[in-house]
């Protein structure tokens, strides 16, 4: 069956990136349908219009070639006089600019997102020999700081479980609707703690994806391929208690198949989940600023340090590459090879 909550989403953003190619130059059209035929995500998708759309602003705005001119005139042949020095100054122009007297700031990381959707742009007109170079290759990607990992310790994981419980240190107003929602925030919270998935994969979890005879469900990964994950019997608790309680419940119209509802009965927001996980992780641990993919991070650390496999690690949490996983668990490995040249002594001392 497939996933209601993936479905409604895939429509909303397709309906949002169609809004956008209104916006476009038409020979972007071909494009887009380029990316739907390689089965590139929605979200993916949606992602490039948006930095697109951006780009095309900045050069009928800012680019004097292209003064007086509207974005929907722009054809090939404008493409074509655009050079990498010009997508410098894209970069370089939204890294800090002032929109509806707002001011916005990308990082390394946004930068880094926009010109990856110039180079996938530039690089397929060059290939169907409409350009005769992609300049966006030229511009080199900016260099990201890696950033040090933020994760909860055993110690941590436990006072926060036990803080969902008891609503302990949580505020007057939060207290106040603490008892409607404990069961279900600490089925969130022991779920993410406990299995690694990405707030989206929890939020999209359907009634009918849980199997608690087999400890088992379903999960909609990026880009909509679904997988089955297990759980241990401590998760099966948690989501066993909550499941009795959602029987009960009367959800609104288009809502009746999700599993986590809100206090309006319609399914759970990621919004809603990251604020709940603040909520809690402030009243738990105050020194650290805990996400749910910090929950995550801490999920793949303790399943890391107790099995050793990277591959089993990467699994679980859905990465395609291996090589993410073990970008953000290097520390670890690091640690477990000083711990194996300790264990080796060629010569007794003395």
């Amino acid at each position: 069956m497939a996933n209601q909550y993936q479905e409604q989403k895939d429509k909303a953003y397709l309906q949002k990136i169609r809004t956008i190619l209104a916006e476009l130059p038409p020979f972007c059209g071909e494009y887009f349908r380029s990316l739907a035929n390689k089965n590139l995500s929605v979200l993916t998708r949606y992602g490039y219009a948006v930095d697109l759309r951006g780009f095309f602003q900045f050069l009928t705005a800012e680019l004097p070639i292209f003064t007086g001119r509207k974005v929907l005139s722009l054809t090939i042949d404008d493409l074509r006089k655009i050079r990498a020095q010009h997508i410098e100054l894209y970069l370089e122009f939204v890294s800090l600019y002032e929109k509806d007297d707002a001011e916005i700031a990308n990082h390394e990381k946004a930068r880094k997102r926009k010109l990856s959707a110039l180079r996938s742009f530039f690089k397929y007109y060059f290939k169907k020999e409409q350009l005769d170079a992609n300049v966006a290759a030229l511009v080199e990607m900016p260099k990201i700081n890696e950033k040090a990992i933020v994760r909860l310790e055993p110690n941590e994981v436990a006072t926060l479980l036990d803080r969902v419980e008891s609503g302990e240190a949580l505020t007057k107003q939060q207290k106040r609707y603490h008892q409607t929602t404990r069961t279900r925030d600490l089925a969130i919270l022991t779920l993410f703690l406990g299995t690694g998935i990405r707030i989206s994969e929890l939020v999209g979890i359907d009634c009918g994806d849980i199997d608690f005879d087999n400890n088992a469900f379903v999960v909609t990964r990026k880009g909509g391929k679904q997988d089955i994950l297990a759980f241990s019997d401590e998760v099966a608790r948690a989501l066993w208690e909550y499941a009795q309680l959602r029987e009960n419940m009367t959800p609104l119209e288009g809502h009746e198949r999700a599993f986590f509802l809100s206090m309006q009965n319609r399914r759970i927001t990621a919004r809603a989940v990251e604020n709940l996980v603040k909520k809690y992780s402030g009243a738990a641990v105050p020194l650290k600023k805990i996400t749910p993919h910090k929950l995550r991070s801490t999920y793949g650390t303790m399943l890391y340090q107790e099995s050793k496999d990277i591959y089993l690690v990467a699994d679980v949490l859905g990465h395609k590459d291996v090589n993410t996983t073990k970008k953000h668990y290097a520390a670890q490995s690091r640690d477990n090879k000083r711990t194996a040249a300790r264990l080796i002594h060629l010569r007794e001392d003395g």
